[in-house]
């Protein structure tokens, strides 16, 4: 029974980074101006940070003994959010605001890069079912 909880929680971490990076996101940028997408989109991104955090924590708890490799992926998403969440969000939003925008670039390009990383790993466990 655990192994069905823990390929449904990484089922849902995968499916949840995929939706919001993919749909929620560019559909903001489609149905709103960018000077109003922009900002609800800042206000989002803890709370997807703290979903991606707790979701890859349980996963990583359910793995259990048998699945190390799996356990140590979902704990290297958490701590990288971790990461991401409490520096990284935080740089992007002051280069943000006081309009560097080369710096907003590259901490964006680097976000974007983690995040499509983190969705290929939980992609990556969820196939191998590890």
């Amino acid at each position: 029974m655990i192994d069905i909880f823990f390929m449904l929680t990484v089922a849902l971490l995968f499916g949840g980074m995929t939706l919001y990076s993919f749909g929620f996101a560019a559909f903001l940028f489609s149905a709103l101006p960018a000077n109003a997408a922009g900002p609800l989109l800042r206000k989002a991104f803890p709370h997807f940070y703290a979903f991606v955090i707790v979701t890859s924590l349980l996963a990583a708890g359910l793995a259990g003994p048998e699945r190390v490799q799996s356990a140590s992926l979902m704990l290297l998403i958490a701590l990288t959010t971790v990461i991401t969440r409490q520096v990284l969000t935080p740089a992007i939003n002051r280069a943000t605001d006081t309009q560097a925008k080369t710096l907003f670039k590259v901490l964006h390009t680097v976000s974007v890069l983690l995040t499509l990383a983190h969705i290929g790993i939980s992609g990556f466990v969820l196939v191998q079912g590890l």
